[in-house]
């Protein structure tokens, strides 16, 4: 973090961001609150630091309405409808480009990163997106280190985050980057936003996919999410379907994108998710009806899926 001589030098941070076909739009215009906010915040703390926002479109862009190349930041903000994102114009990705090589820091949010990989500016290089959206993007972008387990990963050059409303995470990771981070929490305290450490599994849903088209394995998953509180062997499965085991395993990982025991623990954590939200029984009892004998067994991989314990889970949902 540079130090208040070096900050005094370059007191004005010049962001734009992106409203691109489909944006949304309380995004767009949350984040140009927060970096006013910050402004203010700045201002009764004495330190000399100010966030100039600028709102661009694709059409700006183009004909050239915004030519200073001295934005020190750009915002890719998640979407809610159409697919620009999937297909965004050649010269939104040339401009990106111009952007970042001449050290701007590039951002996305949500379905954003798919505009910032679509540049090339992901190749080789971690990022989050939203877990809904995992799935096409590691298709898409196969080059790019994809974690959705994060809500926001901050790589220097780069920062991307993953849930449609962590534009308020990266409004506040981006404010700490070019103030202070007591600025940051000052400004967390003001919107009450949290500002301790989360990741982004502690909300993902586990929504197995069913429209893969392979007859057998879905018959298999059928059977799962029907008996998942009983004893399930795994070995016994590719002979429910009449298929060898090497056979029953490869197409079982091709249909869903995981290993059948991956997926029978999938299954069990989210219902004990939902009983953890929804009821007041034990831990112990939940571990139970879905399948865990051993309650031990049953926490460690409850935190290896979510990132919390049971207890904590049902703290922060419940």
């Amino acid at each position: 973090m540079a130090n208040s001589s070096q900050l005094a030098d370059k007191s004005l941070i010049k962001i734009g961001i992106i409203n691109y076909p489909g944006a949304m739009l309380s995004a767009v215009q949350g984040l140009r609150e927060i970096f006013l906010l910050a402004n203010r915040i700045c201002a009764q703390n004495g330190f000399e630091r100010e966030f100039e926002v600028i709102l661009l479109t694709p059409e700006d862009i183009a004909g050239g309405g915004y030519e200073d190349h001295h934005l020190q930041v750009l915002i890719m903000t998640p979407c809610l409808e159409g697919k620009y994102h999937l297909q965004p114009d050649a010269h939104l990705n040339r401009w990106m480009q111009q952007h970042h090589s001449q050290g701007a820091v590039v951002c996305s949010v949500c379905a954003g990163a798919f505009l910032l990989a679509a540049s090339g500016i992901l190749d080789g290089r971690p990022a989050t997106t939203h877990w809904d959206l995992a799935e096409r993007f590691a298709t898409d972008y196969p080059q790019v280190k994809l974690d959705i387990n994060k809500i926001l990963i901050n790589d220097g050059d780069i920062i991307t985050a993953g849930g449609l409303m962590a534009w308020m995470d990266l409004g506040l990771e981006l404010v700490a980057q070019f103030t202070q981070p007591k600025i940051m929490r000052q400004l967390g305290k003001y919107l009450i936003i949290d500002t301790g450490a989360r990741e982004q599994r502690y909300y993902q849903s586990f929504n197995p996919k069913l429209d893969h088209g392979d007859r057998l394995v879905l018959k298999t998953q059928h059977h799962l999410q029907a008996c998942f509180h009983e004893h399930i062997s795994i070995s016994d499965l590719p002979e429910m379907v009449h298929l060898s085991e090497r056979t029953f395993l490869r197409r079982f990982v091709k249909a869903t994108g995981l290993k059948p025991m991956q997926y029978l623990q999938r299954l069990r954590i989210q219902k004990a998710c939902d009983l953890l939200e929804a009821s007041a029984d034990t831990i112990e009892a939940i571990a139970e009806q879905v399948g865990y004998e051993d309650t031990s067994a049953f926490r460690k991989i409850f935190i290896k899926t979510t990132g919390l314990t049971p207890k904590e889970f049902r703290g922060r949902f419940s």
